[in-house]
């Protein structure tokens, strides 16, 4: 059964097609994740399935009766309510049936055999209809989606006082509990820590719809989808793969279209070439035969489907200068204790990061990582660092002292010459006009890029990353991998992107129960461990 069927359409927003005349359909119970670099009309692509955009061309269809549930990006709301009213509101009428359950009830305890009759005929016809829309069921699966979302101490708050992320959780668990047919989720990983990440990616593999994501969680999609839908240019290509799979297939779709586009165009030069030739040998000649073989040539050449050249990758080759190399020992915390109030973050924790580890910092939402990370930045007294160790930090949220425009930051902090500012900024994709723009106007991945080449010029050798990651695309997360990958110095990081994680670090440090817990190896590594201790 076919859930979605998009068929010719064409979205415009006035310079050129961001999609260019695209069918395809989406069956019912399918897991469909929409991939693309920024920019190439993935969030615009939900919207129109979920009625948010209309087409500028084509149709999207969707099945008679089946109900939507869409997550955007942007939560934008103004909601009085309490939080407990947010999440219940979808099944409120399951509730009210409820509550005329319990008053039949209390009524057939002091029925006549008459009356008992007709209560008992309408409690009967009250209570199918609650078991149909799942009464008998509908508490647990509220207290699993508010438990595995780790929500239960926002019930009774006020919708308005949390904070962006706590808000657009919410949703989402709305989302959940109302049950849509079909899914349509933007981004749905932001906020989220490694254990609701899991518990999530489980839920949505028994979920009973159908499912379409846009993210740049790349170990989520791996786990959670078997087709795998690449916009780009404006056009699709569906992959039946998870994400890892959809890399490698895609990989050789591009060489064998690279090697199309080679061989199309030698046979071009080979046809102009014998156009040429002919049209000298009939002037030669005097001969009309040979103008109108080379005519007859021309033609099929006018006539022939070119191929467009096929988009490169972009790499580029970023590299550290570290300056002098830190000693051995780079970090050294022993008998940490920290609290804030009654609230014990950390209880005589203890770790050790040496020269050259790339350490990944895990932990639940809340359990001290940004704060270890500020200690560390500020000084505590039980953490020691090493000798010769110069810090550069990337905190959540990179904020610049100035808005100025990025070339005149690069230029306080570039060291070499004038003339070459411009060849250093384009190896951080800041190209032509771009390197004007005011920093205020940058991208969350613009900013990243602009503080990594500051922090080039400073020649830092121990890095210390909060969320590097955060609310950059999947070319730039790449790019990043490959950076800390070459760099000769030490890194510590704190991340819940699994595969970020899995490319770059060398050991993995836990916080739990107010401890640090090593483990040698990436996050798969970690994982592991912690299956077999189980």
């Amino acid at each position: 059964m076919i859930d979605i069927s998009i068929s010719k359409v064409s979205k415009s927003f006035g310079f050129g097609n961001i999609l260019d005349n695209i069918s395809f359909d989406i069956n019912s119970g399918e897991i469909i994740s929409i991939v693309g670099e920024n920019g190439s009309g993935k969030s615009t692509l939900l919207k129109l399935i979920a009625r948010e955009e209309n087409p500028s061309s084509g149709v999207v269809s969707i099945r008679k009766g089946a109900s939507i549930g869409y997550l955007g990006q942007i939560v934008d709301l103004d909601i009085c309510d309490k939080v407990k009213d947010i999440l219940y509101r979808s099944v409120n009428d399951i509730f009210e049936i409820e509550e005329k359950l319990k008053k039949y009830e209390e009524k057939m305890l002091g029925a006549s055999d008459k009356e008992l009759d007709i209560i008992i005929k309408k409690y009967s016809e009250l209570q199918e209809k609650y078991i149909n829309l799942g009464g008998y069921e509908i508490s647990e699966k509220i207290g699993k989606i508010v438990n595995g979302f780790k929500i239960g101490h926002l019930l009774g708050k006020n919708y308005n006082h949390l904070s962006g992320g706590e808000k657009r959780i919410v949703l989402f668990a709305s989302l959940m509990i109302n049950n849509p047919d079909i899914l349509l989720l933007d981004e749905p990983t932001n906020h989220l820590d490694i254990d609701t990440l899991e518990w999530l990616e489980k839920y949505l593999k028994n979920y009973k719809g159908t499912i379409v994501i846009v993210s740049h969680d790349r170990y989520f999609l791996d786990n959670i989808s078997k087709k795998i839908i690449l916009l780009e240019n404006g056009n699709i290509e569906i992959f039946y793969t998870n994400y890892s799979g959809f890399l490698e297939e895609n990989e050789k779709r591009i060489l064998n279209e690279f090697k199309e586009y080679k061989d199309q165009q030698k046979e071009i030069k080979a046809m102009k070439e014998s156009i040429r030739k002919l049209r000298e040998f009939g002037s030669l000649g005097n001969d009309e035969r040979f103008f109108k073989r080379a005519k007859s040539i021309e033609k099929r050449l006018e006539k022939m489907d070119k191929l467009s050249r096929p988009k490169e990758k972009s790499i580029i080759p970023l590299s550290f200068s570290t300056g002098s190399r830190s000693g051995r020992e780079v970090l050294t915390i022993k008998k940490l204790d920290v609290s804030f109030g009654d609230n014990i973050i950390f209880n005589h924790a203890g770790m050790n990061v040496y020269y050259q580890d790339r350490v990944c910092l895990i932990g639940k939402n809340g359990s001290g990582k940004s704060t270890l990370i500020k200690k560390i930045i500020l000084g505590d007294s039980n953490i020691v660092l090493g000798t010769n160790i110069k810090i550069g930090y990337i905190p959540q949220e990179i904020i610049f002292s100035k808005d100025e425009s990025v070339y005149d930051l690069a230029r306080r902090y570039f060291k070499g010459e004038e003339s070459h500012l411009r060849s250093a900024l384009y190896k951080f994709m800041f190209v032509g006009e771009n390197i004007f723009k005011k920093i205020s106007k940058l991208s969350g991945g613009e900013k990243v890029r602009l503080k990594l080449f500051c922090l080039m010029q400073d020649e830092v050798n121990f890095l210390i990353l909060d969320e590097p990651t955060n609310h950059i695309d999947i070319a730039t997360r790449e790019i990043l991998e490959d950076t800390l990958n070459e760099y000769k110095g030490t890194i510590l990081f704190v991340s819940h992107d699994r595969y970020f994680i899995n490319k770059v670090a060398t050991k993995v440090i836990a916080i739990d129960d107010k401890k640090l817990y090593e483990y040698i190896g990436n996050y798969d590594d970690y994982k592991n461990c912690i299956n077999k201790k189980k």
